[in-house]
């Protein structure tokens, strides 16, 4: 019951900071002077195509562009009814995208659950990876497996993704037959979903997974391994060989479990950091996430598209946080939510 009562209450943070992240998306994204429409408008005018300007200024008052800045934020969230009535985020309209004239959620329409699919097997990617890598090394502390872990996660580290995406790419598909670029066969692109289209989608996830996961696994696996060393070097550790408890079962039952609280936290920044980590990615590879599409939108001002997807990113930060955060009440006794729910 007192962890049902937190879990609430850390929803209802989460709900409270999404609403203040909303502000600052709105003021950040309107920081630089003009916007899409404005500056088409001086396009227009510029070159004398007078049914483009009357147009472009249909749209901004459509959109509320013309009302002030308070106002437009409270017509886009739908908070207050615009020009089309109560037509916000929290009503599912996400908004008109100047750039490609199409409303938001088609064009991020499929690329929503792509770019879920893609870092959550990112994600998962680094923990399969981090964690057995950063408990051997520390385990086998400065013998060989320790030095081999180390220079595979700096390699990790080092090399940047866009080149790993590259190598990957050239050789990926010349021994192994992987596919180049996409998400899918172009094939099953618009079509309903399938087996078929289902192993297209498997198959292509090969390549991006592991590009993109790659420094999340080895800087993880360092963190990781610094943790387990700390742990391993604390008195306890030293009364349980003493006592005679078997070393696998005194590395898992005391030094694993308290190193792993940074390791179950990092849950909330791994997530929005594959999504914004992987735009170039995405550009490289040719992925139909929504990083392509946000850096479109940023480089053009298209507000509503922009904000939409930073308010996407600052969704996955904010269930990211609040999974790691219960999932550390259950896993650490130490830590009492009882208390700080209150």
């Amino acid at each position: 019951m007192i962890f049902l009562r937190y879990a609430v209450y850390r929803l209802l943070t989460m709900v409270m900071t999404l609403w203040v992240v909303s502000i600052l998306i709105f003021v950040i994204i309107n920081l630089p002077p003009g916007d899409y429409l404005s500056n088409q408008i001086a396009e227009l005018r510029a070159t004398g195509q007078a049914e483009g300007v009357a147009k472009a200024e249909f749209l901004r008052k459509e959109y509320a562009l013309d009302k002030p800045l308070w106002q437009q934020y409270l017509i886009w969230v739908g908070f207050v009814p615009g020009p089309q009535g109560y037509s916000g985020l929290i009503q599912g309209d996400f908004g008109w995208s100047f750039e490609f004239d199409r409303p938001v959620s088609e064009v991020v329409g499929d690329a929503l659950w792509l770019t879920v699919l893609v870092n959550v097997s990112a994600v998962l990617f680094v923990y399969i990876v981090a964690l057995p890598l950063g408990v051997l090394a520390a385990a086998r502390s400065k013998t060989w497996v320790d030095y081999s872990a180390a220079f595979v996660g700096y390699l990790g580290l080092a090399t940047p993704n866009f080149l790993l995406a590259l190598i990957l790419f050239y050789y990926g598909n010349k021994y192994l037959g992987l596919p180049i670029g996409g998400m899918m066969d172009p094939s099953f692109e618009g079509q309903p979903m399938s087996w078929a289209k289902v192993q297209s989608v498997l198959l292509h996830l090969i390549v991006p997974t592991f590009v993109i996961g790659t420094s999340g696994a080895a800087a993880m696996m360092q963190r990781l391994r610094a943790n387990m060393l700390d742990e391993l070097s604390k008195p306890y550790v030293e009364t349980a060989t003493a006592k005679g408890l078997p070393p696998a079962r005194m590395l898992t039952k005391y030094p694993l479990r308290m190193a792993f609280n940074p390791f179950v936290a990092d849950i909330g920044n791994l997530l929005p950091a594959m999504v914004s980590g992987s735009v170039l990615v995405s550009v490289v590879l040719g992925l139909q996430t929504i990083g392509p599409s946000l850096l479109t939108a940023l480089k053009s001002q298209d507000q509503f598209l922009a904000g939409f997807v930073l308010m996407f990113v600052a969704l996955l930060t904010l269930i990211g946080t609040m999974i790691s955060d219960l999932l550390l009440v259950l896993l650490d006794p130490r830590i009492k939510y009882g208390e700080r729910a209150r």
